[in-house]
């Protein structure tokens, strides 16, 4: 089987320029096919994209052995049933909640100020390099209380991880670089695990240290493992959403002005983001029975590709889903991070992003305390915006200018 005559390859230079094109023609004319350069099956519409997340006993997130288990050893992603569920039971509470709004707003509230500080004065930012790649891997060394002067080795570390996910074609001096991190970062975190054992805290490090599943503690590996995958999974969702979030709002005006005036509509803001250009474009699942899709008989132990970016652009489910609209009454942004959510973003069903909650406080804490400071923020002169990325997907930089406010000064 090979890619059908004249459908998008997802691997090309033009696909990545522009995806959405792409997902136009595969949902409409090819929505389910097989790419035989990746050996899986690529699914499109919004119905089966939901259908492949729900349906857990169809389709299983096994795969993740060869995606993410040579990165991040064994994962809660790759874990189904009754294992998946104590594991995820155990770090649920410091994503949600009084645990989150008790313990961890203060410490994301403080971390944004400081990197604004760092620039608020300055009337231009590169919000990209200054602020969104910075931030959430702040925020997660603060959770599991990390010494804050290796925040340099942590930002290279994320960078070559993340790297590794987005490495679709398989380039092996990414694959190479992103090895030698999981042998550093192991490192690095072996001997605290080992400390916060015999000196636990009431870090998010220290819970993992002392939880115990069914009489069992987790192993140190097991640690180690949930705290790399936990570096890019949530950084990486805050990190490009809040650079699409200014670029959406900037390129809408109308809705820039009423978040401006109604800070509550951050969530929407970030919620239709998710749906309009989220930062994971595509997920993974393998086949446990021989499923029909699309009229597609889908073999078991095949892996299949959802094309988020394509299911949520999915006319059959939005009007008008090519438009940017904070307003838009079939997007059920009170749901939106929870695992009701009617946008795929951060999947469905019993794999909901655990960590919804906190990309949502972390956003809202973010944008709002940017809008504080940035007023009349618009493009710098001369610059255009363009997303790169495939698996994900996001804005390499986003260079703004803004009239330096303070906190005090009125929304203009």
């Amino acid at each position: 089987m090979t890619i059908s005559a004249g459908a998008p390859d997802i691997l090309s230079p033009e696909f990545e320029a522009d995806p959405y094109s792409a997902y136009e023609i595969l949902r409409e004319d090819y929505p389910v096919l097989w790419h035989d350069g990746l050996g899986r099956y690529i699914i499109s519409r919004y119905e089966d994209v939901s259908r492949a997340f729900k349906d857990a006993t169809v389709f299983s997130s096994e795969h993740y052995a060869d995606q993410i288990e040579p990165l991040h050893g064994r994962t809660m992603l790759q874990m189904d049933g009754r294992e998946h569920t104590v594991h995820r039971s155990v770090v649920t509470p410091a994503f949600r909640g009084h645990e989150l709004s008790e313990k961890y707003i203060p410490l994301i509230d403080a971390g944004a100020k400081k990197l604004i500080d760092s620039f608020r004065r300055d009337g231009s930012v590169d919000l990209v390099s200054q602020f969104t790649r910075l931030y959430p891997v702040n925020v997660i060394m603060d959770m599991l209380a990390l010494p804050s002067d290796h925040r340099d080795e942590f930002r290279v570390w994320y960078k070559t991880m993340f790297g590794f996910i987005k490495n679709v074609a398989g380039d092996p001096a990414i694959t190479a670089l992103a090895m030698q991190t999981k042998v550093e970062f192991r490192e690095y975190m072996l001997p605290l695990i080992s400390q916060r054992r015999q000196n636990p805290g009431a870090d998010l490090l220290s819970t993992l240290c002392t939880a115990e599943i069914d009489g069992t503690r987790f192993t140190d590996e097991e640690i180690n493992s949930f705290c790399s995958v936990l570096f890019v999974s949530a950084g990486e969702t805050t990190d490009s959403s809040i650079g699409s979030i200014f670029r959406n709002l900037l390129d809408n005006p109308e809705q820039l002005e009423a978040v401006k005036r109604d800070r509550s509509l951050i969530s929407s803001a970030f919620a239709e983001t998710l749906r309009f250009s989220p930062p994971g474009h595509m997920f993974g699942r393998r086949v446990k029975q021989d499923v029909e899709i699309a009229g597609t008989r889908i073999e078991a132990g095949k892996d299949v590709i959802l094309l988020i970016g394509a299911a949520n652009r999915d006319p059959r489910k939005y009007a008008d889903p090519g438009r940017f609209d904070i307003f838009r009454p079939d997007l059920d942004t009170a749901k939106a991070y929870s695992a009701g959510a009617n946008h795929t973003a951060f999947g469905l069903g019993r794999h909901f992003c655990v960590g919804a909650m906190l990309s949502k406080a972390e956003v809202e804490i973010g944008v709002g305390l940017l809008l504080d400071s940035m007023g009349d923020v618009k493009y710098q002169e001369g610059f255009a915006p363009r997303e790169s990325g495939v698996w994900t997907r996001g804005l390499d930089e986003l260079l703004l200018d803004f009239n330096p406010r303070t906190p005090s000064q009125p929304i203009d």
